[in-house]
């Protein structure tokens, strides 16, 4: 389902449609060295940082069964969650006006809707290629046969 988040001997479990971000420490300093404070950054409407859970997703009632009699069921129906697009690991940009600030053990984290978040920014791990990458083992393509 979702994922949980660690600090200490506690766990923070995220819940519904929710990311739970640590802040990136990238936009502290400014392109002329300097290092600006948190109130500093109360005009940005958009900010970022790392994903470090995510909530199960979207609750989506179970499809009722076509073959029985649904008055006759005797337990309720099972919840499933259409997931998230995010993952642990990535590097999400939100609005940080819909996010909630929260200190967790004197840690800063931001709890954001799915919502709020603009993009995503992941690594891509598999090692696939991209469209007109070479593949491993592969010479890239060349102009050889083309004569000037």
């Amino acid at each position: 389902m979702g994922d949980s988040f660690f600090i200490g001997k506690r766990e923070i479990v995220v819940v519904g449609d929710r990311l739970l971000v640590s802040p990136s420490n990238a936009d502290e300093r400014t392109d002329s060295g300097l290092y600006l404070p948190d109130s500093a950054e109360d005009g940005k409407q958009v900010t970022g940082g790392w994903v470090e859970a995510v909530g199960p997703g979207y609750p989506v009632p179970a499809a009722p069964d076509p073959t029985g009699e649904p008055w006759k069921t005797a337990r309720p129906p099972d919840v499933h969650y259409f997931p998230l697009q995010a993952r642990k690991g990535d590097f999400a940009m939100f609005i940080r006006k819909s996010a909630y600030e929260i200190r967790f053990e004197g840690k800063k984290l931001f709890v954001v809707p799915n919502s709020s978040v603009l993009l995503l920014l992941r690594d891509r791990w598999d090692g696939t290629p991209l469209a007109g990458e070479p593949v491993a083992g592969e010479a890239p393509p060349t102009d050889e046969g083309e004569e000037e």
